[in-house]
């Protein structure tokens, strides 16, 4: 949880003579194609994006779009199950997935000459993927175990979990992406079937690429590979609006731990609007106050200055379908409990609403704004990565550089504002890792 990512430092760059501007064509299936030149190496990264997250899944279906992820390799009449991998690493390419709250995408990275091999394999399984109960039942244990491992085992991850699950309250956010050990028990084939007929379809993805390529060129592939494949009647998503929080709310969790750990959760919103909105890029810039850099506050002030932490954090997701959190977290120092840390951290924050923040520190935040974006252009994946993501969360390609002016454009005045607003107990989730007699899993 340490150093949570804020997604406007870590996701955007500027236009700059160096780098094409991205390329859209929409096909008459539905298929939105994004095509962004960058022609620094003769190599070219591919993305799939599906609107498709655990914040569509239903109470009981928690953990089908991971689950589907990972039957995603298991073959078509065409490739058999294991033949997709081999394929791409044998074109020395490498690939892979990931499932979020929002999405899940599917990636490879390899030769520009590969780009037809890279189409050919993905638009095969986006509607012929063979889901056997064989591989199913075989893959859903390993889906149990990575939940086993990653969360159960992790005290510091299953904090998270649980923080979320109380935090919201009507929001799908509420329930973990990789689902609940219960529901993945209980989940069978064609609970994963009907998932795959639901929303894997041209019209509900976004195909990013990016690299050593001519976009008309890429334009015809998707069109040859992708062209081809009808588009589906999508299910209407109906509103899950995060009703006000109206009253503090507080968890502790046991579990086998050496130190305790702390966590606290502000609601607040997320851009829907990149052109007009302003409070996500002051809670992007504020976070970046009080963890952006190795002089912020709350590192300051919570392990030099008076060090009842051994480790703190803060940060933001700026974008998302549904609704977001500002997040605090800290494990306190020997001899200093999880009370200390809040009231330190407290201090903070109405320090903050009170005072607000100074022009050296609003410089200095936005300096890192500027280094982050140069180092990520120099990621053709990462710059698919932030095409993707803001495609599939109801933004735009296009947003980026508004992006990068509005946070230029944050004021003292703005970021006092936000911490007024939102940094009220009314407002907070408060999270309590207790360690547990017995054992000391990693942190």
């Amino acid at each position: 949880m340490k150093r949570i990512r804020i997604a406007c430092l870590v996701l955007l760059f500027a236009a700059s003579p160096a780098f094409s501007n991205p390329y859209m064509e929409t096909l008459p299936n539905g298929l939105k194609v994004v095509v962004k030149e960058d022609r620094r190496a003769p190599v070219v990264v591919s993305q799939i994006w599906y609107k498709a997250g655990s914040i569509d899944e239903f109470n009981g279906t928690t953990g089908l779009a991971h689950a589907l992820e990972h039957m995603m390799f298991k073959g078509t009449k065409m490739v058999p199950a294991g033949q997709f991998s081999k394929l791409i690493a044998a074109a020395g390419g490498r690939e892979n997935a990931f499932t979020m709250q929002d999405y899940t995408a599917f990636f490879q990275e390899l030769d520009k000459t590969k780009l037809p091999l890279a189409m050919r394999l993905e638009s095969d399984r986006m509607k012929n993927l063979l889901l056997s109960e064989k591989e199913f039942s075989k893959e859903i244990r390993v889906v149990m175990e990575e939940r086993r491992m990653r969360t159960e085992d992790q005290p510091h991850a299953l904090l998270y979990e649980k923080m979320m699950s109380v935090a919201f309250q009507e929001s799908p956010y509420r329930r973990p992406v990789i689902g609940w050990m219960n529901d993945l028990q209980n989940m069978t084939i064609e609970d994963v079937r009907n998932w795959y007929r639901r929303w894997y379809a041209p019209n509900n993805a976004t195909l990013v690429v990016v690299g050593d390529v001519d976009h008309e060129k890429v334009f015809a592939l998707a069109k040859k590979y992708y062209g081809r494949i009808r588009p589906s009647k999508l299910p209407v998503r109906k509103p899950q609006v995060e009703p006000p929080q109206i009253g503090i709310k507080r968890i502790e969790v046991k579990a086998p731990a050496n130190l305790p750990y702390m966590l606290m959760a502000y609601h607040v919103p997320e851009i829907r609007d990149a052109e007009h909105d302003w409070e996500p890029y002051a809670l992007d810039v504020l976070a970046g106050v009080f963890d952006g850099y190795d002089a912020a506050r709350l590192d300051k002030a919570l392990t030099r200055d008076n060090p009842v932490a051994i480790s703190v954090g803060a940060g933001y997701e700026d974008t998302g379908r549904g609704p977001g959190l500002f997040v605090i977290d800290a494990t306190p120092s020997p001899g200093k409990s999880v009370l200390d840390v809040e009231s330190a951290v407290r201090a903070q924050l109405e320090k903050i609403v009170k005072d607000g923040v100074t022009d050296e520190e609003l410089k200095r935040v936005k300096a890192q704004v500027t280094a982050s974006h140069v180092f990520q252009r120099d990621s053709m994946f990462y710059q698919a990565m932030q095409i993707g993501q803001l495609e599939s969360v109801g933004l735009s390609y296009k947003d980026i550089n508004v992006m990068l002016k509005k946070i230029g454009e944050v004021t003292a005045d703005q970021v006092k504002a936000v911490a007024k607003k939102y940094f009220d107990d009314d407002n907070l989730t408060v999270a309590v890792l207790v360690p547990a007699k017995g054992g000391s899993h990693a942190q």
